[in-house]
């Protein structure tokens, strides 16, 4: 079930909200795991199952944990239950890839196991795992009421594509937590502005892509207008999602911690990942990145580190060779930048660092983007025009055109331009007082805006969910 759908909007979430305020206090965890159990088997009803068992198995461990006197025999409960937890992961996710390209290295013919990926796995699989790390590490306590421990990895705001909510983080809210018409209203405003970001922007640049991907006259233009729509449209679809779990958990008394802080403004592309997917780059520094030694070592250790993880990075994200392209080559040039990049783009004007990311994310996630590594190379080639395509033609001006007006809409909402404009009026008596009637019209807005794209029937995938 998508949040941007009607459904969703209409039927699901004024149900769970009905019961959840009317459920006494004792009952509000169980009431959003029934529901979080429900919103999950509206796509994944198999695949329920696997959850649950999941759930059991690193409840179970969590409190052997606790219990063993030993720190050795803790840490093989530790590692029994992360290894199960991984185990899942890389079955459902990886089995394919490891038998397709054994078979092309062997030449034999062992067939696929075509097993469909659960929805979400990735991002609840490491959930669980920084629970377990957790109660090993003795960071966090082990959960001794398995339904407040199922809600925290099931909890339908955040379950399907993050951000990644470490156990520790919310485990208190998980106890006792208020409730307030304060938190409501900001829920209820986040929420809309995820809404209008994933269906007023993200799908209309969706909508750009496809055209290209469809069109039989495609030109160097054109590709880089692809590939300017799909890094907007990807910002877009996930900080949307991620604005609209964040308001969904505010409204049920949660605080998740922010996933996105205008990263195409970076200046560097270790700031630009320090600001996108915030959830994701925190659990690989935490349970990967320090563990192996961070930079306290050697350096050619300390840049091992960092493309190990930033293999992991690429490879968590899919099973495909331009995954793991595209985290090496996000690893590279994390090194190149720590090895003597970063000091020279210090004493460049500001406007050469960001021209700089933006280029590199461009090149990124069109790799990112390909549908294997051929056609990663084949369109980087169209992007340099090393395919022999013309610079452009009369479909690119027409199309370029009509998506011109969401091209720049896209690249100025992706800054804090307007944040940063809204914050300054409400320093005023009078811009304070115009925001404070805007607000409420332009959100009512956005969600009577949003229900007639959603009722229309346009392109609406979540790009998130394959991963």
């Amino acid at each position: 079930m998508l949040f941007s759908s009607i459904p969703f909007l209409y039927y699901f979430l004024p149900l769970v909200l009905i019961c959840y305020f009317a459920a006494p206090k004792k009952l509000k965890n169980a009431v959003l795991f029934v529901f979080s159990l429900i919103f999950y088997a509206w796509g994944e009803p198999l695949y329920v199952f696997l959850m649950a068992a999941s759930i059991s198995l690193a409840w179970g461990f969590g409190l052997l944990m606790e219990r063993a006197k030993a720190q050795k025999t803790k840490k093989i409960f530790m590692i029994i239950s992360v290894v199960i937890s991984f185990a899942f992961l890389c079955y459902f996710k990886y089995a394919d890839f490891f038998i397709s390209n054994f078979n092309a290295a062997t030449g034999l013919s062992i067939p696929l196991l075509r097993v469909a990926l659960p929805v979400g796995i990735s991002f609840y699989t490491f959930q669980i795992a920084s629970y377990t790390i957790d109660v090993y590490r003795g960071t966090a306590a082990a959960k001794r009421n398995i339904i407040d421990f199922g809600t925290y990895v099931v909890l339908f705001p955040q379950l399907i594509a993050g951000p990644i909510v470490r156990y520790k983080d919310i485990a208190q809210q998980l106890e006792s937590r208020t409730h307030s018409l304060e938190k409501t209203a900001y829920g209820i405003q986040r929420f809309c502005i995820g809404l209008g970001k994933k269906v007023l922007f993200a799908n209309t640049l969706g909508e750009l892509g496809t055209v290209f991907r469809e069109s039989g006259e495609q030109t160097v233009l054109f590709y880089w207008m692809y590939a300017v729509s799909f890094a907007l449209q990807i910002y877009f679809d996930f900080s949307g999602y991620s604005d609209m779990a964040i308001g969904l958990g505010r409204i049920f008394g949660f605080t998740f911690l922010e996933n996105f802080d205008f990263p195409f403004i970076s200046k560097s592309v270790t700031e630009f990942w320090r600001r996108w997917h915030m959830s994701l780059g925190s659990w690989f520094r935490d349970y990967v990145y320090i563990p192996l030694g961070g930079n306290r070592v050697s350096k050619p250790r300390w840049f091992l580190n960092i493309f190990v993880v930033w293999f992991l990075t690429g490879f968590w994200h899919g099973a495909d060779w331009q995954f793991i392209v595209w985290g090496v080559f996000y690893g590279t040039l994390l090194v190149i930048e720590k090895l003597w990049l970063l000091k020279k783009l210090e004493k460049l004007p500001s406007v050469i660092g960001h021209l700089y990311v933006i280029f590199v994310t461009l090149i990124g996630f069109t790799v990112f983007n390909s549908v294997n590594i051929g056609g990663a190379i084949a369109d980087l080639k169209g992007m340099f025009g090393l395919s022999g395509l013309p610079f452009v033609n009369e479909e690119t001006v027409y199309y370029l055109k009509s998506y011109a007006l969401v091209l720049i809409a896209g690249a100025v909402l992706s800054t804090p331009v307007i944040k940063n404009l809204l914050r300054k009026m409400n320093e005023t008596p009078l811009g304070a007082k115009i925001i404070s009637f805007a607000k409420p019209v332009g959100f009512a807005a956005v969600l009577i805006i949003v229900t007639g794209y959603l009722v229309d029937g346009s392109f609406n995938p979540f790009l998130y969910f394959r991963f």
